[in-house]
């Protein structure tokens, strides 16, 4: 049973957007300002599952987020596709001329940077959370600083949005995870996604051998990130997602890469969000 949901951020975020979502109503939020200190929760038991963003479709792959599920073996128990709609907000009674600075989270910068070019003279300065920041502006009725941010944090902290959807692609997607610090669930029987990792010496052909593996059995691979292992200089970790139509399919080719590469690990078994 699922009594309370860490996410990165506050209420007001895209994490907290998520949990509702996937979860379909107000679930019990554990609110973590860092992705470190949400892992910690789950370890500790503080929170029985966790939210983490995992890959953005403009900004690409989390990276660091791979390496907390690996380092402590969380098990990905199923995933989500946001639409992320980035707003600039303020005070009210304010325009865009009176900002001289915006803070937010460092993905939603990246995402929004073509908007500032006319604005030369609004400086871009990170934070941990985007909601954090409309909360803050809000609560110590900042002027001169703006904070990009989901309309849902505009509207909890009372906030005016100068300009809606200004990130530079407006077709922007966030997949989001969720992970537990253990698998003993039994399999869900419309689990047709996996979340796996291997290693491999860095001789030729060594990776194209585990794809032809995988089409070879019917997998088809929608993903994959390799990390360098920092105490085995030239050798790799690669984490990929695969879809499959067929349970029997991907059992077989498990047990195939199993053979063929070294520390073989399953991340996650779940239902593909994309179908």
């Amino acid at each position: 049973m699922i009594n309370t949901i860490a996410i990165q951020g506050i209420k007001g975020s895209f994490h907290h957007s998520v949990a509702e979502q996937y979860f379909d109503g107000k679930p019990s939020l554990l609110e973590c300002m860092t992705f470190d200190v949400l892992v910690d929760s789950v370890l500790d038991q503080t929170s029985d599952v966790a939210v983490m963003a995992i890959e953005n479709s403009i900004v690409g792959s989390i990276i660091p987020n791979y390496a907390l599920i690996d380092t402590h073996n969380l098990s990905i128990i199923g995933e989500y596709y946001l639409d992320i709609q980035h707003n600039l907000m303020v005070l009210s009674g304010q325009n865009i001329q009176d900002i001289t600075e915006v803070h937010s989270h460092p993905m939603a910068l990246l995402q929004c940077k073509e908007f500032f070019k006319p604005y030369p003279n609004i400086k871009l300065v990170e934070a941990k959370d985007t909601a954090d920041v409309a909360k803050s502006i809000s609560e110590n009725k900042i002027k001169g600083i703006a904070a990009i941010a989901s309309k849902t944090a505009s509207k909890l902290y009372g906030l005016d949005v100068l300009a809606g959807s200004i990130q530079t692609i407006k077709h922007n997607e966030t997949r989001f995870v969720i992970v537990k610090s253990d698998n003993q669930n039994k399999r869900d029987p419309d689990v047709n996604k996996a979340s796996l990792k291997f290693e491999l010496d860095h001789k030729r052909g060594s990776l194209a051998a585990i794809l032809n593996v995988l089409s070879d059995c019917k997998i088809n691979l929608t993903k994959i990130q390799s990390l360098p292992k920092l105490n085995a200089p030239w050798k790799y970790a690669f984490f990929i997602d695969v879809t499959f139509e067929k349970f029997s399919d991907y059992e077989k080719a498990k047990t195939i890469v199993n053979i063929m590469a070294e520390n073989f690990k399953i991340l996650g078994e779940y239902k593909n969000a994309k179908l």
